[in-house]
């Protein structure tokens, strides 16, 4: 079969990274000023942001919060399945990183009475990716509630991945996890790369939902600052187009991206329910991608996630993330963010890649 032709680069959404000349002076990249300065901050998402920090992207983000956390004995608790570079930037700082389980029958909510047994004197946060990837998943109101009320208890920070936030088309509405500053200390990590769909614009933040004080009295706040001294800043052009992406991109623009996303995740659950050694769990409602189950007992010669990902590849031209990667065994992490020929297309491929491996029934 001829390879899967690579998806085109979005169309640019606004001419902001050449019209805004000249350029200012690059922003300051910590500040605890008027809730305008960091992107993150609108009366949606950022009710209560305290402090603002902007990064070289998302992951840049995690990078400073894992090195700033990281203290001899400390550690962090990391959702499973979960984004990896968590546990890499950990590892690298010397920070113990620690697995809860997300429950795939539960919608993947975090199980809290796990979180609970894992954290001890030594645990400083407990780590949250929502809207959620790899699994797809967005959690409600009284589900963060939960997280930021067993945060209270345990005494540890909260970090919100949102790098997705408001990326959502299912039924449940993005609920910022800074809405719970309240009850225990919140730093959120966001970008303008998914949302804004310009994966290349590395600019992201850092935001503290923090009004009690709490993690600026533990000298979190400064330690970050500190840290953004010997480390690097979001590119300068891109700090200067911000003010015009936010101003100039209207709500038809997120409205036409998630009826595309509504429509390519809906695709994508119908076709995975078509294929009998694959089961998903639950129907993606947020970010791009989503978690789904592999069944070895009904495939033949197939060893585990990773050979059967590797197969499909060298067979079918189409590249799947196996969940060993993401800490869930014989699972599958599948993208939905294609255009729908080619998402039709690739899922029919390992469709007639199970079929063409699977065992055969036996005739009763």
């Amino acid at each position: 079969r001829r390879p899967l032709p690579r998806k085109p680069s979005p169309p640019p959404f606004c001419r902001a990274s050449t019209a805004a000349t000249p350029l200012p002076p690059a922003w300051p990249t910590a500040a605890a000023p008027s809730p305008r300065t960091c992107p993150a901050s609108s009366p949606t998402s950022w009710p209560q942001a305290t402090s603002c920090v902007l990064t070289a992207g998302c992951n840049h983000a995690i990078e400073i919060m894992m090195a700033v956390l990281a203290s001899p004995g400390a550690n962090v608790l990391l959702p499973r399945p979960g984004y990896p570079t968590y546990e890499a930037r950990a590892a690298l700082c010397g920070l113990e990183f620690r697995h809860f389980d997300l429950v795939p029958e539960k919608g993947w909510e975090v199980d809290l009475d796990g979180v609970e047994a894992l954290a001890d004197e030594n645990t400083v946060a407990m780590v949250i990716v929502n809207p959620n990837n790899p699994c797809g998943s967005v959690y409600s109101y009284d589900h963060l509630a939960k997280i930021a009320e067993t945060a209270r208890k345990l005494g540890v920070l909260v970090i919100s991945d949102e790098v997705y936030g408001h990326c959502v088309f299912g039924s449940k509405p993005f609920v910022p996890m800074g809405v719970f500053g309240e009850t225990a200390p919140v730093v959120t990590l966001g970008g303008i790369s998914k949302r804004w769909m310009v994966p290349g614009w590395r600019l992201g933040w850092i935001a503290a939902s923090d009004p009690k004080g709490v993690i600026r009295d533990k000298k979190v706040i400064q330690s970050i600052i500190s840290y953004c001294g010997i480390s690097v800043d979001p590119v300068t052009f891109v700090q200067g187009a911000i003010p015009q992406i936010i101003a100039n991109t209207d709500e038809a623009f997120f409205e036409n991206a998630m009826n595309v996303m509504r429509e390519a995740a809906e695709i994508c659950y119908q076709k995975l329910n078509d294929i009998d050694c694959i089961t998903c769990p639950h129907k993606p409602e947020g970010s791009m991608v989503v978690m789904v189950k592999l069944d070895l007992s009904c495939l033949d010669g197939i060893d585990d996630d990773v050979d059967f990902c590797t197969k499909v590849a060298r067979e079918e031209s189409v590249v799947i993330c196996p969940g060993s990667g993401l800490g869930m065994k014989d699972w599958l992490r599948i993208t939905f963010a294609v255009d729908r020929p080619l998402l039709e297309d690739g899922l029919e491929r390992v469709k007639s890649f199970c079929k063409r491996h699977g065992k055969a029934k036996e005739v009763k």
